[in-house]
This record gives structure tokens, C-alpha cells and sequence, in this order.
């Protein structure tokens, strides 16, 4: 811990980018406090420096992915809700935070700092309002076909749904959507990090790739996992309403 508590803030982040995001969570905006350590910035915002620590010690891994391949559909649901909850209050919000305050003396870098000012705060609406959206219509469509499955729901509300929504055309959409950072990764030059950028800048790049790789994941989930399952569900459920029909 001493090696850690004793490091100026800039030093930490230059070690790992990832502790940027770490200390933001405590309050601690690693740009504001680059040449102070990170026990004289505990002390200052009274925060306990053990728990800190604790935090930056604690390394990420990319195993800790849960697999969601056998949950039933319902899970599948909430743990892509879960996801999309996570982007929507923690990574986004500070992605967009640490954007906002980047601050370029080079001509070098100008520009690039002005065009992710101006075009991650579009991204960043545009990607809200494609995960409301599809909450509010796929995710419950393939919650009431379930609830059929299951002996429950209305079933005149499920007919209508079934004829107004199409699995396919979901899944066909959804691909429009499976590389939303393509004009990013351009403006970046996908991620281009060179002995001149700015460190505040390579943390940018760093949280930006992060985002993209779980957005990644997120969508194989959707197209390999979801999809499959809620298309086998739907031909289910339909078959079950042809018999229904049939025998009343």
C-alpha cells in the first residue's frame, strides 16, 4: 500500500489507465489532481485511504465474464438490463466527464479533443435511445412470448404483439447497430497512441476501447444467445396459439 499512497496521482494513471476510473468513483477527477499523491488527496477529501487502495489493487480480468449461454430467457434479459444499466449510470457518464475536461496545449491534438467534445455526447444519445428502445419493445415482446410459455399473460395482448412485431426484423435491425463506434475509432485513429499523447488523452483512448469491447460482448449476447433462444421461443408460442385456435 505504500508504494501506492505515496505516488503522485499522474504517476498511478500512467501505470494503469484503468485507475482513472477508479479514482473518479471516490471523487478524485485524476486531472485535477495530477502532481498531488494519492494520500495527500485522501486526506484532503477525507476519504479513507485503505478502502482506495483496496480499489486500485483490486485488478480487473477479463474471465470474470459471466456465461449466459444456459440461463433461461428471462435472465439472458436481466443481465443485458443489468448491462445496460452500467453504461447508462457509471461508464458513460465518466467517459463523457473525462472528454469534457480534456484540455490540449498542442496544435498535434486540438483537433482531435474538438471533434470528441462535439461527437461523443451524439454517440452517447444515440446509444441511450437505441437501449430504451429496444427495452421497451424487444425486451417485452420476448417477455409476454415467455409468459405464455409459461401458462400466464393475456392472450388477445400477445396476439396483437405477435402480429405488430416480427423476431427476425428485431435481429436484422439490431445488426445496423453492431458497430456504433466506427466514426470514433476514426477520428482516434483507432486508438493511436504515440510518445507524444497526453496522458489525460491515453486515458480517453484506454476507456473508449474498454467501452467498445463490452459493447462487443454485449451485442454477441443479443445476436448469438438471445436472439437464437427468443426466435425458437416465438415459433414455439405460435404453434401453441394455432392449437388453441384449432381445438376451440
Amino acid at each position: 500500500m505504500d508504494t501506492l499512497q505515496n505516488k503522485r496521482i499522474d504517476e498511478l494513471v500512467d501505470d494503469n489507465y484503468i485507475y482513472a476510473s477508479v479514482l473518479y468513483y471516490f471523487g478524485i477527477e485524476f486531472y485535477h489532481y495530477s502532481e498531488q499523491t494519492l494520500e495527500q488527496v485522501c486526506q484532503k477529501k477525507g476519504l479513507n485511504i485503505h478502502a482506495v487502495v483496496n480499489q486500485l489493487e483490486k485488478q480487473p480480468s477479463c474471465d470474470n465474464q459471466v456465461e449466459v449461454a444456459d440461463f433461461p430467457i428471462d435472465l439472458i434479459i436481466e443481465y443485458l438490463k443489468h448491462s445496460h444499466y452500467v453504461f447508462i449510470k457509471q461508464k458513460l457518464p465518466f467517459i463523457n466527464n473525462v472528454i469534457q475536461n480534456l484540455e490540449i496545449d498542442t496544435s498535434e491534438f486540438q483537433l482531435i479533443s474538438k471533434d470528441l467534445k462535439f461527437i461523443f455526447p451524439l454517440f452517447v444519445e444515440d446509444f441511450i435511445h437505441h437501449i430504451y428502445q429496444e427495452e421497451d419493445t424487444l425486451f417485452n415482446y420476448i417477455a409476454l412470448l415467455d409468459q405464455y410459455k409459461k401458462g400466464k399473460g393475456n392472450v388477445s395482448r400477445l396476439y396483437f404483439e405477435m402480429e405488430k412485431h416480427s423476431l427476425s426484423r428485431f435481429a436484422s435491425e439490431h445488426e445496423e447497430h453492431d458497430d456504433e463506434m466506427l466514426g470514433i475509432r476514426q477520428i482516434t485513429k483507432e486508438y493511436e497512441i504515440t510518445d507524444k499523447t497526453p496522458l489525460h488523452l491515453k486515458v480517453i483512448y484506454s476507456e473508449l476501447q474498454s467501452l467498445e469491447q463490452e459493447l462487443i460482448t454485449h451485442a454477441r449476447v443479443e445476436n448469438d444467445i438471445l436472439f437464437p433462444k427468443a426466435l425458437i421461443l416465438e415459433k414455439q408460442v405460435s404453434n401453441m396459439l394455432q392449437a388453441k385456435v384449432k381445438y376451440n
